[in-house]
């Protein structure tokens, strides 16, 4: 009689949900990224696409999308920077 499920089965369900959940995120984060704290979002966007995509995760798409919309956002804080002639946002 076994108790418990066998652990090879669930531990890759949970890492491919996890992997799809880091896509999703990236995404999400990267497309926020946009309107506020780009600073912030933009690198963790970057983070969680390529780690979702270095797992392979099944939403590749959505992943490949939050990696761009974190490099846009850098993008765009660069060409705030550059416009505004600072280094950081100005009060």
């Amino acid at each position: 009689m076994q108790l418990t499920a066998p652990a090879t089965r669930s531990a890759r369900r949970t890492g491919i949900r996890d992997t799809d959940g880091m896509a999703v995120a990236s995404f999400v984060l990267g497309l926020l990224g946009l309107l506020v704290l780009n600073v912030f979002l933009g690198p963790i966007a970057i983070a969680l696409a390529s780690v979702a995509l270095w797992r392979g995760t099944a939403r590749r798409g959505r992943a490949l999308l939050g990696l761009g919309l974190g490099v846009a956002d850098l993008l765009v804080l660069v060409a705030f920077m550059a416009t505004d002639n600072t280094m950081s946002w100005s009060l």
